[in-house]
């Protein structure tokens, strides 16, 4: 046997054995130790406290990434307080309503700053409400606190190359907003309804969250854009700064004395391939908005 021929080299295999598989086991249990807290996929500074961002980029079509990672910031007791970084003309009113609430469950227990960049309007300011405290730069484009629905009609092209849309349907109003055919006296009433309760449910989440008058707010939610500046003066932002800015102030807010450490979300390496659907994908969804029936808190400058 070799363990009797080559004693030596049979004792340094089993050790070396052992301790290969004792150093894998090791690397095992901190890998999933830290896929547990959920700080695998995170990119963070040194500091003397740390402060979670939340990006939020572009049209507001989907919550669920955004949802995770306030959630994850918010169990996580490493994390002092969170910046939510907007650059966003809104989106669609669920996924914008779904990122206000989970907003509101985290300011119960840490603090919430939002960060506006270019552009933070309708539903983008709509998720900025929800914050302990917004930021904005003079020139931030903000407010168009307001519901829009918008479709293109094509009957009459229709009519003129002899194409007859037929639709079997189980109720009066189940092909509302059809592009088909001219819309009814009545069918404008329901989608007015649609839209005015929407309204009334953005006026209301900004002025609680906001702690400001509701007439105030109405007065000020007939969907027009302001500056920065002038949102400040109306009660609609707290202060003005840039990012840093809002990064300090959520240090502040949460306690951290001395210097301030970010913590990121890594983003994923795309490959060129990948990278050029994503954009196709994104410039659809921004054609796709513009005509949503199904109502949107977004601003759109091109319709005006």
């Amino acid at each position: 046997m070799f363990s009797r021929r080559h004693p030596y080299l049979f004792t340094c295999l089993i050790i070396s054995t052992l301790f290969t598989l004792a150093v894998v086991s090791v690397v095992i249990v901190v890998a999933t130790t830290l896929k547990q807290a959920g700080l695998t996929d995170l990119i963070s500074e040194s500091g003397d406290g740390k402060v979670g961002v939340v990006e939020i980029d572009g049209v507001i079509a989907d919550s669920k990434a955004t949802l995770g990672l306030i959630k994850r910031f918010r169990e996580n007791d490493d994390i002092q307080a969170i910046v939510i970084r907007i650059n966003s003309p809104g989106g669609v009113i669920g996924p914008s309503q779904e990122i206000y609430r989970e907003i509101r469950k985290t300011t119960q227990t840490k603090k919430v700053v939002a960060s506006m960049g270019s552009i933070a309007a309708s539903g983008g300011y709509y998720v900025a409400a929800a914050t302990d405290g917004i930021v904005a730069n003079p020139g931030t484009i903000t407010g168009s606190i307001g519901v829009i629905m918008a479709y293109t009609n094509f009957r009459k092209v229709l009519d003129k190359i002899g194409m007859i849309p037929v639709v079997i349907k189980s109720g009066p109003y189940k092909d509302l907003g059809s592009p088909t055919k001219e819309m009814s006296v009545e069918e404008r009433g329901v989608l007015q309804a649609f839209v005015d309760q929407a309204h009334r449910q953005f006026v209301t989440a900004v002025a609680e969250a906001r702690k400001m008058d509701i007439e105030h707010v109405t007065s000020l939610a007939d969907g027009r854009i302001y500056t920065g500046e002038e949102a400040v003066k109306q009660g609609l932002v707290d202060r003005l700064g840039n990012f840093e800015d809002a990064i300090q102030w959520a240090g502040e807010m949460g306690g951290i004395k001395g210097r301030v450490a970010t913590v990121y979300k890594k983003k994923e390496k795309l490959s060129f391939l990948k990278y050029m659907l994503e954009s196709v994908v994104q410039d659809l969804l921004g054609r796709v908005s513009q005509q949503d029936l199904s109502g949107g808190y977004i601003y759109r400058p091109a319709e005006q």
